[in-house]
This record gives C-alpha cells, structure tokens and sequence, in this order.
C-alpha cells in the first residue's frame, strides 16, 4: 500500500480546475467574500493594530496588500496579517467535521501569494485554494477534534498549515515531490496552543495567520530543495500519532475525489465560537418566537457538545465572569444571555463591555450548562443543541437546533452573505466600494483580475506630502 502522505500529495498535486464542479466554485465564492469581510472588519481589532506595528519595523517588500489597510508588505508577512485580522472577529468559516477554520488560512495564503506570482487567475486561485481545505479538513478530521483539544492544540493552526503549504505549493507550480517536501517541512511548523483560554490572550488570533505564513515558508523551502520527511502524517512520530491520542488515518483518503470538504465548510453569523451558535440560534428563536424577556426568565438550560465543553464551559468561574473580548466569544453563559436580551449576537454584542452590565450578569447566573447525548449521536457531522427557556410564570418552551443557521445544510443565501460582509466592511470602506466587492466576487470568471479584488479591499495609500 502506497504511504498515506504520498497518496495524499499525489491527489492534490494532479488536482485541476477541470476537477472542479460549478458547486465547488460557487461555494468558494461564498467563501471567499465571507473571508473577505471578517479580514477588513478584523483589521479595526487591536490584535490586528499590535501585528501592523509590527510590520511598520519589519523591513520587507512591498508588493502584498493587508487587507482593510494602506499597508503592502511581503507575502508572509500579509498572509499573517491577513490571517490575524480576518479570525479576529470570530465569525470566519468552519468546518464541521475537523472543527476548523479553513478560509482563514488558505485566502490569506492564496491572496498574498497571488499578488507576488504572474498570471494567477481563477483556473489556479480556485484548485489551490480547494486543495488546501481539502487537507486541512481531513486532517482535522483524522485527529478527532475532541482528542486534539484534550492534548491542547487549536486544529485551524495544527492542521491549517498544512492547507497553507498544499495552497502555496499549487500556486507555485512546486513539482509533485517538492510538494511532498512542503507537506514534510509544515509538519514541523504545526502549533497552536489552547492556553489563550486561561486569561483571553489574544494568540488564537494569530494561529491562521501563522499557519499561512509558515505554508508559505514551507513551500519557498520546497522549492528551493529542502527535504522534509516523507510520512510525515502516518509515521511513527507524525503528525497524526503525535497529535491525537485516537487518530483514525483512513479518513485523509476515505472518497478522496468523490466529494470535496469546501462543500462542508459552514458560515457563522454569530461572532463567537462556532459551538455557541446552535445554542443561541434556538434562545433567539424562542425569545423572538415568544417574546420572551429577560425579567420573565427563571432558568435557561442549554445542551453544549462535549468537545465544545472546554472552549465554552470551563473553567465555570471565567465562563460566568468573563472579563474581555476573547473571553465573552468563548462564555456559552454570556452568548446565551445576550441573545435573549438582544436577539442578536453580532460583532457589536461581543466588542462592547455588555459582561459587566447588571442585567446581562444576572441572566448569565440563570443559564445552567449541560451534556445530552441526544445532541452527541451525530457530530462531528451535526454540530447540534438543544435550549429550554423556563419562565417564572412556570409556562417552558423548548428548542432543538440541528443545523444552525449557517450550516451547508442550512445555509446563509447571496443576499444574507453580502448584507454579512457588509455589516463588517463597511466599518472600513464606503458603501459603494463594498457593493463592487460583492459584485466582483460573485461574478469572478476566467477573465477576473484577482488583483484589482484585492485592490478594492484595501485602502488607498496616504498621499505624500511635498514641501514648496
């Protein structure tokens, strides 16, 4: 039997535009423009501001744009602005299976490089970008998130860097064992630590964007020679024995060509972790549904996925307190709290300073966390809940959620994506520059210059000023 990496690289190397179904380009330009959105919006956040700083000391080239900015700079160093800014909002996309943030990663990887390479268009935007959600989700997969949490990794970087160096590999035109080698050398760049849950740091943000520029580096090493090893997923000390105490490596190539992962990756519309938005879905509905108020409300009891359970329950003391940003995007109590009091869970729910407000910390002392196996008999594949709303008056209601909003089963249309991207773009650019994003995404074609995109993305550099 041929090694599993091998196998793996050779798929993804001979992966072409022809393989490509109008579905799958559909979906990445849903994607794409969903990516798009959280880049420029997450461009505004501080975690964003700090890596900019950063980059204005970094002397590099300046052929690159960062997105929702003036600023050019080097591929890596825009793939990992790009990345930073875009997780840095919490409402980029996921993959349920492998729980992981794809697009993140492989738009910040293909943009970047798209902008340093002659002659990138759709035919090879497209596969490349496919190809490296197509790794990275079967990784993910393969570890089984739940047992790659437990040892402390976050899977959108583990795993993201190896989508990076399958996306950079392909744009580059790296030969089939130079990919190989690519795939070899991000083996030894796959980080990312959970801690930042301790105490809300901001490095869970940084993870896509370190995943990309490391693809990136992985790549341009392959290229130049370096050797990396070649079972770098099934070996003894590979990726996937080190990194999950259950890895089942038949998943990387289980109908490898039969289906592709894009295909089911979802859309938040809530900006915080993605096993928060079954819950709040169904509270929103039940509220909305009910017209339910926080002062009627004596209990809310919400169903949390047990691999969710340590993102967004524990430890119990933070989850009911929590104290920032990061910490509100990863309390279940406070997601379930305002989306009874506002109906809504957006950037502005979770930017604001709403956890220290009396009301919104009373109804988080009436939310009561648990497990259900009713909820547990299909994930990864369903990222299920289930919410009861007890009201003092006695009277209960009641909601299960299968697919949330936002799910390949439950998807978000064109209308609702662009009123999304909006919502966030919009923060940094005009109206009329961001209904000609929308437009030049949805309609991208062989002919679409993928650089006047992304030109359309950033901001105009400052003039420079002149002395009489």
């Amino acid at each position: 039997m041929e090694p599993l990496t091998r196998t793996v690289v050779h798929f993804l190397h001979s992966l072409s535009h022809k393989d490509l179904s109008g579905e799958v380009v559909e979906q990445g330009k849903r994607l794409l423009l969903d990516y798009l959105g959280v880049a420029i919006g997450g461009s505004l956040t501080e975690s964003s501001r700090s890596v900019y700083g950063m980059l204005a000391h970094s002397p590099s080239s300046n052929l690159c744009t960062v997105l929702g900015t003036e600023i050019k700079t080097s591929a890596e160093y825009a793939a990992l602005a790009n990345g930073t800014s875009a997780h840095g909002v919490e409402l980029d996309d996921t993959h349920q299976a492998g729980s992981i943030h794809l697009g993140v990663v492989m738009f910040s990887t293909a943009i970047a490089l798209s902008e340093t390479l002659p002659e990138i268009d759709c035919d090879r935007f497209f596969p490349a970008v496919v190809a490296g959600y197509e790794i990275a989700a079967r990784l993910g997969t393969a570890l089984q998130p739940k047992y790659h949490y437990q040892l402390g990794f976050h899977p959108t970087a583990t795993c993201g860097v190896f989508g990076a160096a399958i996306t950079a590999a392909k744009l580059m035109q790296l030969d089939e064992h130079q990919m190989l080698s690519a795939m070899g050398i991000a083996g030894s760049m796959a980080a990312g630590s959970l801690e930042f849950l301790a105490d809300g740091a901001w490095t869970k943000r940084l993870h896509p964007g370190l995943a990309a520029q490391n693809g990136i580096l992985a790549a341009k090493l392959a290229a130049a020679g370096f050797r990396g090893p070649e079972t770098i997923l099934e070996g003894r000390d590979g990726f996937l024995n080190a990194y999950s105490r259950k890895p089942l490596p038949e998943v990387v190539t289980r109908d490898l060509g039969t289906t592709f992962e894009i295909l089911r990756t979802a859309v938040k519309p809530h900006a915080c972790c993605r096993y928060m938005q079954a819950p709040i879905d169904g509270l929103i509905e039940l509220a909305t549904a009910h017209d339910i108020h926080p002062e009627q409300v004596e209990r809310v009891e919400v169903a949390v996925l047990e691999a969710g359970w340590p993102l967004v329950c524990e430890p119990r003391k933070r989850k009911y307190s929590p104290s920032n940003m990061v910490d509100a995007q990863f309390s279940m109590p406070f997601g379930a709290a305002i989306a009874l009091i506002d109906r809504a869970a957006g950037l502005d729910q979770f930017s604001g300073d709403g956890y220290f407000l009396p009301e919104v910390k009373a109804l988080m002392g009436k939310v009561v966390l648990q497990t259900d196996m009713r909820i547990e008999k299909n994930f990864p594949e369903e990222w299920a809940s289930i919410v009861q709303i007890h009201l003092i008056n006695g009277k209960q209601f009641e909601k299960f959620v299968r697919f949330p909003k936002g799910d390949p089963e439950n998807p978000l249309t064109w209308e609702e994506l662009s009123a999304k991207f909006g919502s966030l773009a919009m923060r940094v650019l005009p109206r009329e520059r961001c209904e000609r994003i929308t437009k030049s995404v949805r309609e991208m074609g062989p002919t679409s210059v993928l650089r006047e995109i992304w030109k359309l993305a950033a901001l105009p550099a400052p003039a420079a000023s002149g002395s009489d």
